[in-house]
């Protein structure tokens, strides 16, 4: 195995830390299902699943595809920076300025790895 570039570090780092959090949303929604009433337990275990399986998602495309320098990793990994980013200027609106500023930062910072030169060069190489 070569030597990644920064870039692609960076990138796998941001996916997985962004994998982490959602995964462990899934499970604190999960926790609080069980532990009191929710509303509605359908809502509930939709928000527990979908938590549980985009986190354990972005954590396979950080260590399965970007750290091992699979070209696969950086379309799912662009793709989850995109969807961030309207996430964060809605929270921004929404009057949530300390969780959406630095939502957008970690979705550009992410965008500017998966993106940057030395991270093509290393998923593609010179051709």
């Amino acid at each position: 195995m070569s030597k990644r570039p920064w870039s692609l570090l960076v990138a796998a780092v941001v996916v997985a830390l962004e994998g982490l959090i959602a995964l462990g949303l899934g499970i604190y929604v999960a926790v609080e299902s069980v532990v009191s009433t929710p509303d509605s337990l359908t809502t509930a275990i939709a928000e527990s699943a979908f938590g549980l399986l985009i986190g354990a998602g972005l954590l396979w495309v950080a260590w399965g595809g970007l750290l091992r320098a699979e070209r696969w990793g950086r379309s799912p990994g662009v793709l989850a920076q995109i969807f961030l980013l309207p996430v964060g200027v809605t929270l921004i609106q929404s009057d949530q300025p300390l969780i959406g500023v630095p939502l957008i930062v970690v979705a550009l910072t992410g965008l500017v790895a998966l993106l940057a030169p030395p991270t093509t060069h290393a998923l593609y190489g010179d051709g």
